[in-house]
């Protein structure tokens, strides 16, 4: 191959790709609501990888003459401490900043475990059937038939509190959601004609499952994802509510709103900042989910 048909065909790739990207970008801003999750969440992951420099103060350092102060935000402008202190005399936005990355980082650690382990265990059992689709069913009967939380809370309680088993907790809590959507899918997608047409050409059945099978099983995993993401965030919270979840002093929302309830009629915005913390990620995230969910099925993108 010449040197210009290799520039020709990397520069045609090159515009396919540009023209992806723009053709993604316009179905965003088709949708208000998918829009707003958008901007949101990209906002909140920003903030997040940025902590550092946006936040004005130490997350940790403490000054107790500030202890429980009030928010200083007036028409004037902002104070040095927007959001207040905490009991401890910590800022509150700071802390509210660097608990951003605890929530994004457990929610895409977990997500990206769980759902790896959900994907494939759902392309075996789809299409290798027998027992091998039995036995990983069962399992996942088994699990269903728990409470989410209580399953949690069980398994951090045995390996105690820390951002590494939590992560493993909820991974564990979370591969079903995967394996339910992706078993349905690799069912009706195994006689399709591709699938066929690789068998008859002699394609392994491995090379058929991962080559084959397992693209078109990325849309779908994708938005069960993002509804995950969700999920997680408020699991992580409420393990953290509990106790069992991120250690202090590392800065996590749920945390801070435990720390914040014995405040709540004397020093409002201890709990109502983390709050409104994790209402809005989990709000964006929903958002972003079901715009996805309507990206990739033509059907619900004619019908809106």
């Amino acid at each position: 191959m010449s040197v210009t048909e290799t520039i020709a065909i990397r520069t045609a790739e090159t515009r396919r790709a540009s023209s992806g990207i723009g053709q993604f970008v316009r179905a965003i801003l088709r949708s208000k609501s998918g829009s707003l999750g958008w901007l949101v969440l990209m906002v909140m992951v920003l903030t997040a990888l940025l902590a550092p420099v946006l936040s004005p103060h130490d997350p940790l350092a403490q000054d107790l003459s500030r202890r429980a102060g009030a928010p200083t935000i007036s028409l004037s402008g902002l104070g040095p401490y927007p959001l207040g202190n905490d009991q401890l005399g910590r800022d509150m936005l700071s802390r509210l900043i660097y608990g951003s990355r605890v929530s994004l980082l457990v929610g895409v650690a977990v997500v990206t475990l769980g759902g790896s382990v959900g994907v494939i265990l759902g392309i075996l059992a789809g299409y290798l059937g027998g027992w091998t689709e039995r036995i990983i069913m069962r399992l996942v009967d088994i699990q269903l038939a728990f409470p989410l939380i209580l399953l949690a809370l069980s398994i951090v309680a045995v390996l105690g509190p820390s951002l590494q088993n939590l992560v493993v907790a909820l991974a564990l809590t979370g591969w079903v959601s995967y394996a339910r959507i992706v078993r349905a899918e690799v069912l009706s997608l195994r006689e399709r004609e591709f699938v066929q047409a690789a068998r008859t050409l002699g394609a392994t059945g491995r090379r058929i499952a991962f080559r084959h099978i397992l693209p078109n099983v990325v849309a779908p995993a994708t938005v069960v994802a993002t509804l995950e993401l969700a999920r997680v965030v408020i699991l992580e919270a409420a393990l953290s509510f509990l106790g069992l979840g991120i250690q202090p002093p590392t800065p996590s929302w749920g945390r801070m709103l435990a720390d914040g309830r014995d405040f709540i009629a004397t020093a409002w915005w201890l709990a109502t900042f983390p709050g409104l913390a994790i209402m809005l990620l989990v709000l964006s995230v929903n958002l972003v989910g079901d715009w996805l969910r309507d990206y990739f099925d033509p059907r619900l993108r004619r019908a809106r």
